[in-house]
């Protein structure tokens, strides 16, 4: 999984930066107004809308946003009426991704996603055919220079973690979704910092992709993640670090 964590920390750089310019404020605030809509206005309450705010203040969106957004869901402004979606599909060598958005017309989103798609030699699958091979875990990423790593296994393991390996230059604790708050307020406690935390679908066995195939399958996810209506793309793929950094991303 190393070539997939580090595609992670690539595309966190790149959000921070794509939100500078705004290309990511429309994504955060659908998530927002979705959240506040489904579980209410109150981050304290409403895990979901806690994690959309965290994700909007990584990007520096202005808090008026936040708050609008937030106003929006729970109707006290008029806003769009969002749902959330759910497409599964494959890339390049059989690649499985799982593809969560939130859409206004979900006619027109999965026609445009079905067209990015095949444009980077992917297709939409029916619906079962990837979902069971990915489970969702919590996943929170602490700066190996904020704790020590046995100081921080204590910690976890106490609130209920499942697991924390050591990827790059970041500890990686693995959580159940049930427990994931828990362990999140368990480390905010003791102020240790945390550099992103977030429920993520984790594959349960990966596919080794190389050469072309692994371009097709970065530019696919790359396309997908830049849709307005698209929040977060899971997939399988393994692809080796020399060759992550080989390609122009």
């Amino acid at each position: 999984m190393s070539g997939h964590s580090k595609w992670a920390t690539i595309k966190r750089k790149k959000a921070v930066t794509d939100a500078r310019r705004g290309k990511v404020f429309t994504q955060i605030i659908k998530e927002i107004t979705i959240a506040a809509r489904l579980g209410g206005g109150s981050a304290e309450g409403n895990p979901r809308l806690r994690m959309a705010i965290d994700k909007a203040k990584e990007s520096n969106m202005p808090a008026d946003n936040i708050k609008r957004a937030i106003m929006k869901g729970t109707g006290e402004l008029p806003g769009m009426a969002y749902e959330d979606v759910v497409y599964e599909a494959y890339g390049a060598a059989g690649v499985a991704l799982m593809i969560e958005g939130v859409s206004d017309n979900k006619t027109r989103t999965v026609s445009e996603i079905r067209h990015i798609l095949e444009r980077h030699h992917g297709k939409l699958a029916s619906a079962g055919a990837v979902a069971f091979q990915f489970h969702k875990k919590g996943i929170i990423a602490v700066p190996i220079s904020a704790i020590a790593e046995d100081d921080l296994m204590t910690i976890v393991l106490d609130a209920g973690a499942e697991d924390m390996k050591t990827e790059h230059d970041l500890f990686t604790v693995v959580t159940t979704p049930e427990v994931f708050e828990k362990v999140r307020n368990a480390l905010e406690a003791r102020s240790i910092k945390i550099e992103h935390a977030e429920i993520q679908m984790i594959a349960e066995n990966t596919v080794k992709v190389e050469g072309k195939d692994a371009e097709n399958v970065i530019k696919l996810i790359e396309a997908l993640e830049e849709h307005d209506d698209v929040q977060k793309v899971h997939s399988n793929f393994d692809i080796d670090d020399k060759v992550l950094a080989s390609l122009d991303i």
